[in-house]
């Protein structure tokens, strides 16, 4: 079995900066694509940012120039550093990770952290 565990959410004041980690733990062999996602209240979930096991990186509009996703391969980790922080950010945030393991492959959800940013 796999897990995601994110960990990292919290209240902010706006302007204000936060970090989010996802730790995958299990039996695979190898995770491709990691990222995350959020979803406001009332909203549907939406990306966030993503980042291959090279190392690219895709980013929403909405977060450009302000958050910044990386990744450790070796602890099979990614991050979320966000910075400048607004009350639109506000929504539980969610890992993904795109994970080969026998038989095939699968794509896992972490249960979510919320983040909560005041004005």
């Amino acid at each position: 079995q796999v897990q995601l565990v994110e960990s990292g959410g919290g209240l902010v004041q706006a302007g204000g900066s936060l970090r989010l980690s996802c730790a995958a733990s299990g039996s695979f062999l190898r995770i491709n694509a990691m990222g995350w996602y959020r979803q406001a209240p009332g909203n549907q979930r939406e990306l966030v940012a993503t980042i291959t096991s090279g190392g690219s990186t895709n980013y929403a509009d909405s977060v450009k120039g302000r958050f910044t996703i990386s990744r450790d391969n070796a602890k099979n980790t990614v991050y979320l550093q966000m910075n400048s922080l607004k009350p639109e950010d506000t929504a539980v945030y969610y890992c993904n990770a795109d994970i080969i393991r026998f038989p095939g492959r699968t794509n896992y959800w972490g249960k979510g952290t919320l983040v909560t940013v005041s004005s």
